[in-house]
């Protein structure tokens, strides 16, 4: 898929100028402008692959893999502080200690802005891929089902991110820019399930795709998703059901080394369900994103800014001798993973280390032309999500098979380490299943949603130092700009 980039650049300057406008700096704000429009656009075939690519680019924008995407991910939970120099982005501290509020910091109204843009391309996509009066119906098929996942994917953050948010499902025209109200969180996750069987339905599996459209989603991304959205409504049975679909395709397996997963080896591989694509381009930044650079050592030998460090709670959380904070966490004094040189003590930071698994080697440009893709949903974590529903079904035997495997591919050949569990108490277990989860997913931005998802969230981050408040910080507050263009007609959440 990192192919259809190059020339990319270009397309999407068109495409924003012809679609962007009706969406702006809020969905609820702009006019359409232009004579090219999305009733004109779509007449060859050639356009429908332009407008899921205009989707899929949005992805690697400031406002989905920046400062916006980590504060509301790591740096809000146990897993992460803020990093860098103290007053260094001092905004993004009201992430740390829950003093943000729906002006502040401009973090959040990003957050909003850039998934309304992403929900914007995708209903134009849904709309318009249709309306293509020839062109091989089985892409027609294969693009619809990419912009239905890709939707209930933004979706899905938004509603476990803010609850009810106004749920848009085709372009706006003007009269409605300035109407929107907030759906209700069980109408959005109907969508989102909507969405995502139509996906299940249309998409091939992985091993069916071209090389080319390799990093495209797939079956196997549907499924894993679905999983997952049900596992947060606390539907066991279909979470369990649709883990399972991934698993017995037999599509997926554990990449074999965890250290080596977060390379550029391990990208789209195995173990690989859905990724946020990123490469870098000699001549242009247009494949890139800067979620490396923002996490990157800060300072000689890697020069990026040192943001989202890993926290004391997390080292201290895994088990002795597990190779995962090793592979997880850099440390001043360490050897970097390719070797090409010593992280050296940045005395102008605090509690300084940094996020391996966004470290990438050296490449083309400057540190904001980052080449490495974003771990999204990986299979460990659909084994995870195995283990967990069928604990909760009362089926400790396949919970802790699944469990196991993770555990066993973590510690590779060290056998004196990280044995299997073997208990079957269910609180037991299910508490058992939740640090699994921490430990195999740190820093990949997963934390905090299970947190508010297990209710966890209140008794963890308390017990860390934070102000967490139990009946606000669950969610985020909606911008109060968003409130303002509707005139009233989109509410606040509680406590904000």
């Amino acid at each position: 898929m990192k192919n259809i980039f190059p020339p990319f650049r270009l397309i999407f300057v068109m495409f924003a100028l012809v679609f962007y406008p009706s969406c702006g700096e809020e969905f609820l704000q702009v006019k359409p402008l232009g004579e090219i429009n999305a009733q004109n656009f779509f007449q060859e075939e050639k356009q429908g692959g332009w407008a899921i690519n205009a989707i899929y680019n949005q992805m690697r924008s400031w406002d989905f893999v920046s400062f916006p995407y980590l504060g509301m991910t790591d740096i809000v939970s146990d897993d992460a502080v803020k990093g860098s120099f103290p007053a260094d982005a001092e905004r993004l501290n009201a992430f740390d200690d829950f003093t943000y509020d729906s002006r502040n910091p401009e973090d959040i109204r990003q957050t909003w802005r850039g998934y309304y843009q992403a929900i914007f391309r995708a209903n134009v996509a849904i709309d318009g891929i249709p309306k293509i009066p020839k062109m091989d119906e089985s892409l027609r098929k294969r693009w619809l089902g990419e912009a239905h996942f890709l939707r209930a994917h933004f979706y899905f953050n938004l509603v476990r991110w803010f609850g009810s948010v106004p749920l848009i499902t085709k372009p706006l025209t003007q009269d409605e820019f300035y109407t929107q109200e907030r759906a209700s969180a069980e109408k959005l996750y109907e969508q989102i399930k909507s969405d995502l069987n139509i996906a299940v339905s249309s998409l091939p599996l992985k091993s069916a795709m071209e090389p080319v459209d390799l990093g495209r989603v797939t079956k196997g991304s549907a499924a894993g998703l679905l999983a997952k959205v049900f596992l947060t409504q606390g539907d066991f049975t279909n979470a369990a059901k649709w883990a399972k679909e991934v698993i017995d395709s037999k599509e997926y397996s554990l990449f074999p080394d965890y250290a080596r997963l977060f390379r550029k080896e391990g990208e789209n591989g195995v173990e690989s369900l859905f990724e946020i694509q990123a490469t870098a381009l000699e001549a242009t930044y247009a494949g890139a994103t800067v979620y490396n650079m923002v996490q990157g050592v800060r300072g000689s030998p890697n020069l990026g800014w040192g943001f989202n460090n890993p926290s004391d709670d997390l080292v201290r959380s895994y088990e002795p001798g597990d190779p995962r904070r090793d592979a997880t966490v850099l440390y001043v004094g360490e050897v970097l993973p390719d070797g090409s040189g010593v992280i050296e003590d940045n005395p102008s930071m605090e509690n300084e280390r940094y996020n391996q698994k966004a470290w990438v080697e050296s490449h083309p440009g400057l540190q904001d032309n980052g080449p490495g893709n974003i771990r999204i949903l990986r299979y460990a974590d659909v084994l995870l999500i195995a283990a967990e529903a069928l604990n909760e079904l009362n089926n400790p035997t396949e919970a802790l098979k699944y469990l196991n495997q993770v555990r066993q591919r973590a510690r590779g050949t060290r056998n004196t380490v990280l044995p299997d569990v073997v208990f079957s108490d269910k609180l037991t277990l299910r508490e058992r299943i939740w640090k699994e989860r921490r430990i195999e997913l740190a820093m990949e931005q997963q934390r905090w949603f299970d947190l508010v998802r297990t209710g966890q969230a209140e008794k963890v981050l308390k017990n860390v130092g934070k102000n967490f408040i139990k009946g606000k910080h669950d969610l985020f507050p909606i911008p109060q700009t968003e409130i303002d263009l509707s005139e009233g007609k989109m509410t606040q959440n509680p406590g904000y």
